[in-house]
C-alpha cells in the first residue's frame, strides 16, 4: 500500500465512510466496512480516527461542506437581489437532486446520534453548523451586495436552515413529483422563499411575482454604500 499524507489518507476514509453509510445505512456501516471501502488496513483507520465518533463528526463536516462548495460559487452578485439569492436555492436544490443518497445520510446521521449515549452532541453540532452557514452566507451577500438584513442574522440563518430542512426531507420522501399540484414543487416553493428572503433582507418584492415596490436591482437599494 502506497504512503500518503496523514490528511489525504483522511479523506480517503471520509469519503469512503459517506459512500459506505449511503449503501449500507450508518448502523450497519462498521470501521472494518470502511476501510475495506477504502482499500486500507484498519490499523490504518484507526492511526487516522481515535473512534467511530471522531469519523462521524468528520463525515457531517464534509457533506456540508460539498453542497456548501456548491452554494458559495453560485452566490455571486446578478442583476437583482432576488435573481442572486434564488441561484443559491438552485445550487443547493440541483445538489439535493443529483445526490439524494447523500443527503439522505445526514438524517439518517442524526437519528443515529441522537439515539446512541454519548453521541448526542453530534447532532446538536451537526444543526448549529447548518445555522452558521447560513450565516456565513448572508455575511458573504451582505458584503457582496451591499445591504443590512431586516431582522437580526441569527435568526435569518436559522429560518433558511429549517426551511431548506423541511423541503429537503419532503422531497426525499415523497420525490418531487409526488408534490406537483396545488402544493407545488420544490422549484416553486424556493421561487416563493426567494421573495420571503428578499423582503427579510431589502424590503423589497419583485412585482412580476404579485409583488410590489422596486425588484432589487443591483443598481437600486440591493447596492446601498454601506458606509
Amino acid at each position: 500500500m502506497a504512503r500518503m499524507p496523514s490528511a489525504a489518507r483522511r479523506r480517503q476514509l471520509i469519503e469512503a465512510a459517506i459512500r459506505a453509510m449511503t449503501r449500507d445505512g450508518v448502523a450497519r456501516t462498521t470501521t472494518r466496512s470502511i476501510a475495506a471501502e477504502a482499500g486500507v488496513s484498519l490499523s490504518v483507520f484507526h492511526y487516522c480516527f481515535e473512534s467511530k465518533q471522531a469519523l462521524l463528526e468528520s463525515v457531517i463536516t464534509t457533506i456540508t461542506d460539498h453542497y456548501l462548495a456548491v452554494v458559495k460559487d453560485a452566490l455571486q452578485p446578478r442583476t437583482t437581489l432576488r435573481e442572486t439569492i434564488l441561484s443559491g436555492f438552485r445550487a443547493y436544490w440541483d445538489h439535493v437532486s443529483a445526490n439524494p443518497g447523500e443527503h439522505m445520510l445526514t438524517y439518517e446521521l442524526t437519528q443515529y446520534a441522537l439515539r446512541q449515549p454519548g453521541f448526542e452532541h453530534l447532532a446538536r453540532r451537526q444543526y448549529s453548523m447548518y445555522s452558521d452557514t447560513y450565516t456565513d452566507l448572508i455575511h458573504q451577500l451582505s458584503a457582496s451586495m451591499g445591504f443590512e438584513p431586516r431582522v437580526p442574522v441569527p435568526v435569518l440563518a436559522r429560518y433558511l436552515a429549517v426551511m431548506t430542512d423541511g423541503l429537503t426531507l419532503n422531497f426525499l420522501v415523497l420525490g418531487d413529483e409526488q408534490a406537483h399540484g396545488s402544493a407545488g414543487t420544490a422549484a416553486d416553493i424556493l421561487e416563493t422563499v426567494a421573495d420571503q428572503v428578499v423582503h427579510l433582507v431589502d424590503g423589497e418584492t419583485d412585482p412580476e411575482r404579485g409583488g410590489s415596490g422596486p425588484t432589487g436591482a443591483i443598481s437600486g437599494n440591493a447596492m446601498r454604500d454601506p458606509g
